[in-house]
């Protein structure tokens, strides 16, 4: 019996504590429910703020020469290290210059020689019309000697023109740089022979500074970036990474192709950068950023901010501790932070805590442990 009691007693206070918790938990809830929300957020602030336009774009040299030799002979000399920046006329490669030094000797030779033929010529010239003055020679003579001396003046021309042609070839042995650029990997070495013409490159040469990047924007953006062109205005380029994390460099639109393509809808643009520190390197892959206008004097706001009911958007202002849902109209974003109608500069709007945010909630801000870093735009 002693034992039956004790477990009659036991069930007792089992069922006690069971109903104890089902009158308190709904307690607890609404006690919770009835809490301030802790969240974080941020003030609006007037300012300006970049409209911009991406697009992957392609790193172009404005100049690219691939040498080739002009006479036939055989390499005596490469002055170049592979990949090194050379400056406009410096040497290069010399081809052995003996043969052609040879030709222009023998032409200058004629040309001595037919040039003091001339002179006698001229000079019996002269005996004749002075004979022919006095009746001491025939007609036919001094015409005959008219002629020579016209025969000789056009066998100068010629050995003049051979002379500066032969030259010309003389200084195609000496390959100088044609502009200031790097030059690339050796493909020739002393002691092979070139022929006059050939198609096989003795040295390629990328210009390096100034560089260009050739980028494509939508066809419906044409018109809005003309007419800023149009209006004078020398529109930034930056040149990003393949993360769009590091700024390469940053230059000037500098034309618009003349046509849209058909088959992709764009048009290319390219826009040139003093690549200084070289960054830009030749056929490299970036990210353009087109900076058309900026928008000055507007209110932004952290684009975590903003939320979404359906189409509509809404912040929630914090005024006297309470959260307070307020319709807007996103505009630009740039490096995180919007620019929006619907509020003023001064407004403080939540930042986190939206999955307990209600209308009239009542809040808590408080302060974010790190700070998110500042970007172009980004609200102190």
């Amino acid at each position: 019996m002693v034992w039956v009691a004790i477990l009659v007693l036991f069930g007792i206070l089992f069922w006690a504590i069971i109903v104890h918790k089902q009158t308190t938990a709904p307690r607890r809830g609404r006690l919770a429910f009835a809490g301030s929300v802790t969240l974080t957020a941020a003030t609006a602030k007037k300012g300006d703020i970049g409209v911009y336009l991406q697009a992957i774009g392609t790193v172009t040299p404005i100049h690219t020469d691939t040498i080739t030799s002009q006479v036939s002979g055989m390499i005596s000399r490469v002055n170049y290290r592979e990949g090194q920046m050379v400056a406009k006329g410096t040497q290069l490669i010399q081809i052995d210059p003996r043969i052609y030094q040879a030709q222009v000797l023998t032409a200058e030779g004629n040309l001595e020689r037919d040039t003091n033929l001339l002179a006698q010529a001229n000079m019996n010239l002269a005996r004749y019309q002075a004979a022919w003055s006095k009746n001491a020679v025939a007609r036919q003579t001094l015409e005959d000697q008219e002629k020579l001396v016209a025969q000789y003046q056009g066998t100068i021309k010629a050995d003049q023109g051979t002379v500066d042609l032969d030259r010309v070839n003389l200084g195609y042995c000496d390959i100088a740089a044609p502009i200031s650029g790097r030059v690339g990997l050796r493909l020739v070495d002393p002691g092979n022979v070139v022929t006059a013409n050939s198609s096989t490159p003795l040295v390629v040469i990328t210009q390096m500074q100034p560089i260009t990047v050739v980028f494509t924007i939508p066809e419906d953006n044409v018109r809005e970036v003309e007419s800023e062109v149009r209006r004078g205005q020398s529109l930034e380029v930056d040149a990003l990474d393949r993360s769009q994390q590091t700024l390469l460099a940053t230059g000037k639109l500098e034309s618009l192709d003349n046509l849209i393509d058909t088959t992709t809808g764009t048009l290319k643009l390219r826009a040139v950068f003093a690549n200084r520190n070289s960054a830009l390197y030749p056929n490299l892959f970036v990210n353009a950023r087109l900076l058309v206008k900026t928008l000055k004097g507007v209110t932004l706001i952290p684009a975590q901010a903003i939320q979404f009911n359906g189409e509509q958007a809404f912040v929630y202002l914090i005024k006297n501790g309470a959260a307070h849902l307020q319709n807007i109209t996103a505009g630009i974003t740039d490096a995180g932070v919007t620019q929006v109608t619907g509020i003023n500069p001064g407004d403080e709007v939540a930042t986190s805590g939206f999955e307990k945010l209600q209308n009239g909630a009542r809040v808590a801000v408080s302060k974010p442990e790190a700070a998110a870093p500042a970007g172009r735009n980004t609200i102190p």
